[in-house]
């Protein structure tokens, strides 16, 4: 397979975000992006999945569509996925997990079809099998056509590669790239984190602000591939200058464990020098010198953490400290509780779509510039 011959390539994301990460695709220069439920549909050649990898911070993961037939019976599944050309994407020294689901076809059993599936790779093209592989051949047989497409991923991409250490209930990094999107942030302007747990806004901000690629400093499972290019993504990765931010970013956060970790993370992610992260409670933060930007925090909430009757204090606080201090500055607040949100006092703007976050729904609260 040609590294340049166009591919089907989905970019996942969270449900309810999708909006968000068609903005950033497009920002990036993707050809055709579509959104669609879950992510964003792209097409491109292998180059463009190494690029959607490492460059983009809301996705979870990049799959691609590697290939598609009909099948009506095991059989016939057997028969032609044996000659269906693994060799192309496939190495035979790297081992392969297959995940199957079955959807509205006359190959109803997921479990049979992946049993076929790996004989067939196995017994015709030498392919190793593990359960712990990082490479995932994922099947989907829908109205009895059987759609092939690769995880390029591997660990889902929220995990950046220098954040070591996570507080309670930590945000995932993708979920807050597209979160401070939704607040309008790009990057010139401060933030501050009143809550800021292992530091992921303040981290994040800071990196989107200083131009820094969200993939620097991990690897992916593309670079197992046939038709990887080594060179080619070595020079990719090395592209793109550092650019010193205008502002700096501020952290605070009443647990003194939580902020060494930040301090830690922001080391690691190279941000360490335009970040600041001090001890103390929520009701204690100003606001830094210079002009205003955006106040986001991801507080406690019902579902998350504890007892949602003993956080009303804790959000109204919070509220006062914002109206009475924070003139001139938007707030954005991450909750799956609007009684929690609106206990604040804050003017928030009509709600967008839910989230999913966790296992639960959310919503991204904002408040335009306060007065």
């Amino acid at each position: 397979m040609n590294t340049d011959t166009p591919l089907e390539i989905f970019l996942v994301c969270a449900p309810g975000l999708e909006p968000l990460l068609l903005e950033e695709v497009c920002e990036h220069g993707f050809t055709d992006p579509v959104q669609s439920p879950g992510g964003v549909t792209i097409t491109g050649g292998w180059p463009e999945v190494w690029r959607a990898n490492l460059q983009l911070r809301g996705a979870v993961r990049v799959l691609v569509r590697v290939g598609a037939f009909m099948a009506f019976h095991l059989a016939q599944l057997d028969k032609r996925s044996r000659k269906f050309d693994w060799g192309a994407v496939l190495r035979t020294d790297v081992p392969v997990k297959v995940q199957v689901t079955c959807k509205a076809s006359k190959i109803y059993h997921a479990k049979a079809a992946q049993q076929r599936l790996e004989t067939a790779l196995t017994e015709s093209h030498g392919i190793t099998l593990s359960a712990d592989a990082e490479m995932v051949i994922k099947v989907r047989i829908n109205d009895n056509q059987v759609s092939i497409s690769l995880d390029t991923s591997g660990e889902s991409l929220h995990k950046r590669g220098h954040k070591e250490a996570v507080g309670k209930a930590p945000m995932r990094e993708n979920l807050a790239a597209l979160l401070l999107r939704g607040c309008g942030y790009n990057g010139n302007e401060p933030v501050v984190d009143p809550m800021c747990g292992s530091g992921t806004f303040v981290i994040e901000a800071a990196e989107i602000a200083a131009g820094l690629v969200p993939g620097r400093s991990r690897s992916f499972a593309f670079e197992q591939l046939a038709s990887f290019d080594a060179d080619a993504f070595a020079a990719m990765r090395a592209g793109g200058a550092v650019k010193t931010p205008r502002h700096r970013f501020y952290g605070s956060d009443r647990d003194a464990g939580v902020i060494r970790m930040s301090k830690a993370n922001a080391e690691r992610a190279g941000v360490s020098e335009w970040t600041e992260f001090a001890c103390h409670g929520a009701g204690e933060v100003t606001p830094p010198e210079g002009p205003p930007g955006l106040v986001m925090v991801n507080p406690p909430y019902g579902g998350r953490i504890g007892n949602k009757n003993l956080l009303y204090a804790l959000y109204g606080t919070f509220g006062q400290t914002m109206l009475s201090r924070f003139k001139g500055w938007r707030v954005g607040m991450v909750t799956s509780e609007p009684s929690l949100a609106k206990s604040t006092g804050l003017p928030w703007k009509p709600l967008g779509p839910p989230i999913a976050h966790g296992g639960m729904k959310v919503w991204l609260w904002q408040t335009p510039p306060l007065r």
